[in-house]
């Protein structure tokens, strides 16, 4: 098990790029055949036609309002996914609601290829603590070292004395989880005097990886690399690294995905190097999703990577386009500061502030009090944290001095340090 995710995409890139085309012309002629909405929301195109990256971008870029409303009028995926891809298989639940089907067979979301290049290999063990509730998130990579050939503890999300007392008995080799979980996990370790010395690499997602954490990491024997990944559509690029272990620039494009970067809120691509919001084409035939507009911001990089993969390189994630915010691993909506204030309306104008502590993410709710009113923030804290399922505190501040911009989150957070 697992053979198969060690090679390394090694073909020139344009033998890569045209059998990748010829993967998806077929994938979408199969598609357009089994589901109409797809073939109707990109304007009934000749799939033999789609055969470079000039015919792609002719086709409309889908953005999650435009997935949110199709599937509000036809749930619960607005005719997107394969019926084949529903039997006696799992249906998630991202902030919005949005709805994600797992995809088809062994490593649906294409994590393992990531996984072998961060240093997991058959037979490691593996300590696990993303979600697994509601979202994909422990899933996506629970299937990947499971296809890879490892054994998977799944942890979850918090109760951190319990994890590290787990992890101290396993003795894994590898974790996996968000950026400044791991950190959280050995300080506690350190607490009560437990060994997790034997975790010796990791892959992490759902958050950045600062500078200032990463070498916390190697300060502390532990081999830590990053991939970019979605609920929607699984691993989008992974970091790989040198033979001692330090990460080579960049993110390498999935073989599962195709890459491109255009104007935010456009459909138009950019020139190489230029930063725009990324957009993706996934080849899962269960749920195939074309040009999908991810909102968050990325740029090429040219060249292939040092360690031999020949797939394209981006430069990771470089902030959001829109004002969608992912902290601590789940984003957090405009829309949902509207619900918070539609809940209280002793509350005239909000705006949630997003920092860092340290290594770990905070969020402020700015709150102004309507003309007369008294709100409470215990109160608005308790709403905040049922609607966006993550704590912040609220402050409340003087009416009228929130800036008439219309931001409604401003991320305050240095991605530089």
């Amino acid at each position: 098990m697992g053979e198969h995710f060690d090679d390394r995409e090694t073909r020139a890139p344009e033998i890569r790029e045209k059998a990748t085309f010829d993967r998806l012309s077929k994938l979408l002629a199969r598609s357009f055949e089994r589901l109409p909405v797809l073939r109707d929301w990109l304007g009934n195109p000749d799939p033999a036609a789609i055969d470079d990256r000039r015919a792609l971008a002719d086709l409309p870029v889908l953005r999650k309002p435009d997935l949110m409303e199709m599937q509000l009028a036809n749930p619960p995926f607005g005719g997107l996914a394969d019926p084949d891809a529903l039997k006696g298989n799992r249906v998630f639940m991202s902030p919005g609601p949005v709805w994600e089907p797992q995809g088809l067979g062994v490593d649906p979301w294409a994590s393992a290829r990531a996984l072998f290049a961060a240093g997991f290999r058959a037979g490691d063990l593996v300590h696990n603590s993303l979600a697994y509730h509601m979202t994909p998130g422990g899933f996506i990579l629970d299937e990947g070292a499971r296809a890879l050939g490892c054994l998977v503890f799944p942890a979850g999300i918090g109760n951190t004395e319990a994890q590290v007392d787990a992890a101290a008995r396993l003795k894994p080799s590898g974790f996996t989880g968000t950026p400044d979980y791991l950190k959280t996990i050995l300080e506690k370790a350190d607490e009560m005097d437990r060994d997790l010395s034997s975790i010796r690499h990791a892959l992490v997602s759902g958050g950045a990886l600062f500078p200032s954490l990463r070498q916390y990491y190697t300060d502390r024997a532990v081999n830590v690399l990053q991939c970019y990944a979605t609920a929607d559509l699984g691993v989008i690029a992974y970091e790989s690294a040198d033979a001692l272990g330090a990460p080579h620039p960049g993110m390498i494009v999935n073989e599962e995905m195709i890459v491109e970067i255009v104007r935010p809120g456009t459909n138009d691509p950019v020139p190489d190097g230029e930063v725009g919001e990324l957009v993706v084409t996934t080849l899962n035939p269960g749920y195939p999703l074309i040009r999908f507009g991810t909102g968050d911001l990325s740029a090429v990089l040219p060249g292939t990577s040092p360690c031999g993969r020949t797939g394209p390189r981006i430069k990771g994630w470089m902030g959001r386009a829109d004002q969608r915010t992912k902290v601590k691993g789940m984003f957090v909506d405009p829309k949902q500061i509207a619900e918070i204030l539609k809940a209280h309306p002793e509350l005239a104008r909000a705006r949630l502030v997003v920092s860092r502590s340290g290594d770990a993410d905070l969020m402020t709710l700015l709150v102004e009090p309507a003309t007369g009113a008294s709100p409470q923030s215990e109160k608005i804290e308790a709403t905040l944290t049922a609607i966006a399922k993550l704590r912040g505190k609220v402050e409340i501040i003087a009416p009228a001095s929130l800036p008439n911009d219309g931001k409604v989150i401003a991320d305050e957070r240095d991605y530089s340090a």
